[in-house]
């Protein structure tokens, strides 16, 4: 029997229960792939298509299961193209080991084929840990340590195994001088804050008479203590898009996402609070959290190293979220009035008969907010979603209502486009019997989406549940950084730049004997969202979308609508469409029902 340094990375992945690995196949990991046939794929090998799409997948699986994700690469472009999942991986917080080939010892340092400095490449994405195993005896000590930092640092970590030392024979460390023995146990351990800030939060928290909460992904494990001492403080809750299935969208005082891609209800909570609770959210955008000295604040935080940096927080209580607050809610005084909680519940009342006024406005051929709407009303209880970075995330962050039980992600720090399928599939893996959903423009589509298909297809019987449905967005614009460039720059859209060409996604779905449905018209929208939920696999539903209707950030005003209108006027290809369906989507914050109308305004 073999037992080589390579049946041994894999003997050892089993022992942490890895169960699979995301890969793309090479010479410089021939090793390992011989030892793979040997343990009769144990863990999984799970092939994509490109080597930044194993990385985006093994970040899928750690987000939806909270375990480590593991990807594997050969040496030089193979460990190359794994950077942009790792920096996303290291950008949002998420468990990820990288195990990485590199060309044999007697060749380094000879300019060889395939040669890079692995080190070099990954020493600022894998700062936490990254090691070259040159002897077999150091093998244990490496790999257990980049697998607890990945899980204490929530980050990415790697391991380079050079070609010729996966085929050496395995000896364990010695009992002697300069070895490093290891052990498996990671244990378990709970992080909490001293007693006396507990109570100087808490004191801080019993002065506000309008409190404002605002989580993050780090609140995901802490639900019923969010809720709890939301309700204590009368409270409304904002969430950072990561933090979009920390709490329930059907809650009353749930005001939806905050920032660029967020909610009205969610800018005017900051705006008006006088006390903040940050829980878990490490939100980078000052502009939407309160004004410097208009309100005080606590943050909750596992991470030492990130808290205290957004916000001049007077109290930083670092700990994990559930058992900080679990000595907090004890502390606070629930005697208090109720104005500002009924005002945040009506502002957030009034916001959701404004984004259904906004969804069903006319477009053409088909408005994109109207085909997140659609499908939030048909989500199953346990859905998994994806979502791509693009005008997609507006229409997930504001439309998708997230409800206990659902699961949701993006590349919330990073941005990075590309990563909506294969994140799906990492999904399916952590969680094979429920529906996967990917939500994603056509940019996306056409720079990973389609590729991973394939990878979609082959997997597809491996799972109890094969639902993995992507939903395309199809109006020819990489329309996010189109309205970027429009708002933020006052120029007009760069045809060269922005058109893509119109992809038949649904037909390429069906040349790989998927589902694929196109839509281009806006009756035809719910009827193509439950064919896909009904698919007994795989689907591509694609929706073609109008690009003139604008992404809206809740804080824009009038006075700004016209800015933009105005250096619009002066060329932009889409200029007349633009600037009436951007007056259709405002004005529907002054129709009855509104604030604005409320209070008397035109």
């Amino acid at each position: 029997m073999n037992n080589t340094v390579a049946d041994h990375i894999l003997e050892r992945l089993r022992s942490w229960e890895v169960e699979q690995v995301f890969g793309y196949r090479g010479d410089g990991i021939n090793g390992l792939l011989a030892a793979w046939g040997r343990a009769g794929d144990r863990p999984r090998f799970v092939q994509s298509r490109h080597e930044e799409m194993s990385a985006f997948q093994a970040v899928g699986y750690a987000k939806f299961s909270g375990r480590l994700g593991v990807c594997a690469a050969t040496s030089g472009p193979g460990a190359i193209h794994l950077l942009n999942g790792l920096y996303d991986a290291k950008s949002d917080h998420v468990p990820v080991l990288a195990i990485v080939g590199r060309t044999h010892r007697a060749a380094m340092g000879g300019s060889y084929q395939q040669e890079v400095d692995p080190h070099a490449l990954f020493k600022d994405v894998a700062s936490d840990f990254v090691e070259t195993v040159t002897v077999p005896e150091q093998l244990p000590n490496v790999l257990d340590r980049a697998i607890r930092t990945a899980y204490a640092r929530r980050a990415p970590t790697a391991v380079i195994v050079p070609g010729d030392v996966q085929e050496l024979d395995y000896s364990a460390p010695t009992h002697e001088f300069k070895t490093v023995p290891s052990s498996l146990d990671r244990g378990t351990w709970t992080a909490v804050p001293s007693a006396e800030s507990v109570e100087r939060a808490a004191e801080i928290l019993n002065a506000g008479d309008k409190v404002a909460v605002l989580v993050g992904q780090g609140a995901a494990g802490a639900r019923a203590e969010v809720a709890r001492i939301a309700e204590l403080l009368g409270a409304g809750v904002a969430k950072a898009l990561l933090g979009k299935d920390a709490l329930s969208d059907e809650l009353p005082y749930v005001t939806g996402a905050i920032g660029l891609l967020g909610t009205r209800p969610s800018y005017e909570l900051m705006r008006d609070c006088d006390t903040l609770l940050t829980i878990g959210s490490s939100f980078p955008y000052a502009q939407f959290l309160p004004d410097y000295g208009s309100a005080r604040a606590v943050q909750i935080d596992i991470d030492p190293h990130m808290i205290g940096m957004r916000h001049p927080y007077e109290v930083n209580l670092v700990g994990d979220a559930k058992a900080t607050l679990e000595r907090l809610i004890p502390l606070i005084d629930p005697e208090r009035g109720r104005e500002w909680y009924d005002e945040v519940c009506a502002s957030v009342a009034r916001r959701r008969t404004v984004t259904v006024r906004r969804a069903e406005l006319s477009a053409d051929p088909i408005n994109p907010e109207f085909v997140a709407h659609t499908l939030d009303r048909l989500l199953p209880g346990d859905a998994v979603i994806s979502c791509d970075s693009g005008s997609a995330a507006n229409w997930y962050a504001r439309h998708i209502t997230m409800r206990d039980g659902m699961r949701g992600s993006l590349s919330g720090t990073l941005a990075t486009m590309g990563c909506g399928v294969p994140y799906a599939i990492g999904a399916k893996f952590a969680h094979p019997d429920r529906p996967a959903i990917a939500l994603v423009g056509d940019g996306a589509m056409q720079m990973n989406g389609m590729a991973e298909l394939i990878t979609a297809a082959k997997y597809q019987d491996r799972w109890e549940d094969p639902r993995l449905v992507v939903g395309v967005w199809n109006n020819h614009d990489l329309n996010q950084v189109t309205w970027e460039l429009r708002a933020m720059g006052g120029e007009p859209s760069f045809l060269p730049s922005q058109e893509l060409p119109d992809v038949q996604y649904a037909a390429f779905a069906r040349s790989l004997g998927l589902t694929g449905i196109r839509v281009e018209k806006p009756e035809d929208v719910e009827a193509g969202w439950r064919a896909g939920l009904a698919a007994d696999g795989p689907a591509v539903i694609e929706f073609r979308t109008d690009p003139a209707v604008p992404p809206l950030p809740p804080h824009a005003t009038w006075e700004q609508l016209e800015a933009t209108a105005a250096s619009i006027l002066k060329g932009d290809a889409d200029r007349v469409s633009m600037v009436r369906q951007g007056f259709k989507a405002k004005v529907q914050e002054f129709l009855p029902g509104s604030r604005e109308q409320d209070k008397g305004g035109k």
